[in-house]
């Protein structure tokens, strides 16, 4: 009988979140409608993942020396995060279609040899009905996991599943790139 090898892991991602002013993508006098976005991260049992980085990613607005178009925090003791950055527009997809609004998502934690990549789309957003990835995600449910929702004036909220939970709690919809 072979016997059993220690599993690989990455992380802790320390080096990844030592700067807290990256979570604000307005730091350098970006002009446009502010907006928070913040959520959890559980695993399947749903405990908090308490190291991740979390990165977000816009195409719009595009970066420039007033706007990176590119941040990154860590979750907390709760798995939380939190980011300010300008609200995105629609940006161009395949053919003549246009992508909802949205915000790209990686995720780096202990045990994940490969970031997890993921989207948060806003919830109410006419062009969710037409956007060619969320249309691809069959099961509403799942679908849903990628809509961020309003928590008040300009605050969105997207909680995060790593992995399918004991009671069928839905798992994240995470990209293959």
């Amino acid at each position: 009988m072979p016997s059993a090898t220690s599993s690989q892991t990455i992380g802790p991602f320390w080096h990844l979140i030592e700067h807290p002013e990256w979570a604000d993508l307005t730091r350098f006098g970006a002009a446009g409608s502010k907006v928070t976005l913040s959520g959890s991260i559980t695993d399947g049992d749903g405990n908090p993942v308490t190291d991740a980085a979390v990165e977000l990613w816009q195409s719009d607005p595009p970066s420039d020396e007033s706007f990176p178009g590119f941040g990154r925090c860590r979750t907390d003791q709760r798995g939380e995060f939190r980011f300010t950055t300008i609200k995105p527009g629609p940006v161009p997809g395949r053919g003549n279609a246009q992508q909802a609004p949205h915000f790209a998502i990686a995720l780096h934690a202990r045990g994940l040899l490969k970031a997890l990549m993921t989207r948060a789309y806003f919830e109410g957003d006419p062009l969710n009905e037409t956007d060619q990835l969320l249309s691809a995600v069959e099961d509403p449910r799942r679908r849903g996991t990628l809509l961020a929702r309003p928590e008040g004036k300009d605050r969105w909220r997207l909680d995060i599943r790593l992995q399918r939970g004991p009671h069928g709690e839905t798992e994240t919809v995470f990209l293959d790139i």
